[in-house]
């Protein structure tokens, strides 16, 4: 069940702790997503959380409460993305497979692994354009306002992007 704001008024406690218990995970896929590291991710998602619980009263009634939130999860991690480009990228850590998991579990661990492996491949605009247009679903005036950059720029990237992941993923492609 998502939290949807139907009175007037900032959203209260119980909301957000609606919200926070419903959604907390996909917030979390996506800033780990753009920053590459689980630390950073958690730190966007915390950032985030409290931002939006010190803006509540800027929350608008014509969207849900968690996807605002995502919205302000997802600048979160830019933002630190941005403060920590001095760090290297580091693949993120699969467990590997053993007799106990089922084919599909271990495909979608595979699969997993090869589209973080993927991704590192990008360049930092890249990835997070794609992240972006891709798996958050944002549009190209929203990507190119919120990073700064010109739309072309953005589509740029994404053409880079999606011709990358096409060759990095090509033994996954329904034939």
């Amino acid at each position: 069940m998502v939290a949807v704001i139907e009175r007037g008024g900032a959203p209260t406690q119980a909301e957000f702790h609606e919200a926070i218990a419903n959604r907390s995970d996909r917030w979390f896929s996506a800033c780990l997503a753009i920053t590459r590291s689980p630390e950073l991710a958690a730190d966007a998602v915390q950032d985030a959380l409290l931002s939006a619980w010190n803006k509540r009263h800027q929350f608008q009634r014509t969207a849900r409460l968690d996807t605002w939130i995502h919205r302000i999860a997802v600048n979160a991690a830019l933002q630190l993305v941005r403060k920590d480009r001095r760090r290297a990228l580091e693949p993120l850590e699969h467990d590997p497979p053993d007799g106990t998991q089922t084919d599909g579990t271990y495909m979608g661990q595979h699969f997993e692994a090869r589209l973080s492996a993927a991704l590192d491949r990008l360049s930092e605009l890249e990835r997070v354009c794609f992240v972006l247009r891709h798996l958050e679903e944002w549009r190209i005036r929203e990507i190119a306002d919120e990073l700064d950059v010109s739309i072309s720029a953005v589509k740029q990237a994404l053409f880079r992007a999606l011709k990358k992941m096409r060759i990095h993923m090509a033994d996954f492609r329904s034939t």
